[in-house]
């Protein structure tokens, strides 16, 4: 992991750019499904609102591709 990546779930120690990942290339179109894929957000769910917003704004970017 670089040192100047965002950390997303402090629980499971997921970076934002693994999340992205996910999303992006792994069809995690759900909070449930980036957790099941990365850990994060299966702990104390304290990041699941980073995670929703992270799944919207690249939903929001792929569709706008079309």
């Amino acid at each position: 992991m670089d040192n100047n990546e965002k950390i997303v779930c402090m629980c499971m120690d997921v970076t934002e750019n693994e999340i992205i990942d996910a999303i992006k290339n792994e069809n995690c179109n759900t909070v449930e499904k980036v957790g099941d894929k990365t850990g994060a957000g299966t702990i104390c769910g304290g990041c699941q609102g980073i995670i929703e917003r992270l799944i919207d704004e690249n939903n929001k970017y792929e569709n706008s591709k079309i």
